[in-house]
């Protein structure tokens, strides 16, 4: 996590540099062509506040995200990514622009609330409780169409990326063992 923020960071800090020439690369809804920055727009952020107010969340939840392995939270992240951007995609208002890591930000929180539950591990289920505990209010009241300054739609369909997640790459317990362990 440690690496990823701070690439986030190098990022927004080119960004700056550069007149903000990368902020090109956010989603713009609904252009074909705007298809290839679904990826890329959850790099970048437009400006160091944008970035800062990421930066803290998405340490924190990625870390309790990736105890569950490494690779295991790469791929929940792909899905969230893909999710987030796409939904942005389609539902974002015309002539719009959106980029960050918030989408992420909401999607691991919809990660974490539901993994326990579905891989059946105690441990888990408290860490979604701990998690919904610190940021449920802020994060359900960041799914709701509200300021327009904001991608409403992105932390939707991260939050929902974050669930199908969950159940994507569940563990598989054997039949007739114990999910405790």
């Amino acid at each position: 996590m440690a690496g990823w923020l701070a690439l986030l960071w190098a990022l927004e800090v080119i960004d700056t540099a550069s007149g903000h020439a990368l902020d090109q690369y956010g989603v713009s809804p609904r252009e074909i062509g705007e298809l290839r920055d679904v990826v890329p727009s959850a790099f970048l952020h437009f400006g160091y506040d944008h970035v800062a107010s990421n930066t803290v969340p998405l340490l924190i939840l990625g870390f309790l995200a990736a105890l569950s392995g490494i690779r295991r939270c790469a791929a929940v992240v792909a899905v969230i990514v893909l999710a987030s951007g796409l939904g942005e995609w389609l539902t974002a208002p015309a002539n719009s622009i959106s980029a960050g890591a918030s989408g992420v930000v909401f999607g691991l929180f919809g990660y974490l609330l539901v993994r326990g539950f579905v891989d059946r591990r105690a441990a888990d289920i408290v860490i979604g409780v701990v998690v919904a505990a610190v940021y449920g209010s802020s994060m359900l009241w960041g799914v709701l169409p509200g300021d327009t300054e904001v991608s409403w739609q992105g932390h939707l369909f991260g939050l929902i990326g974050g669930v199908v997640a969950a159940f994507l790459f569940r563990r598989r317990i054997p039949i007739g063992t114990s999910a405790g362990g």
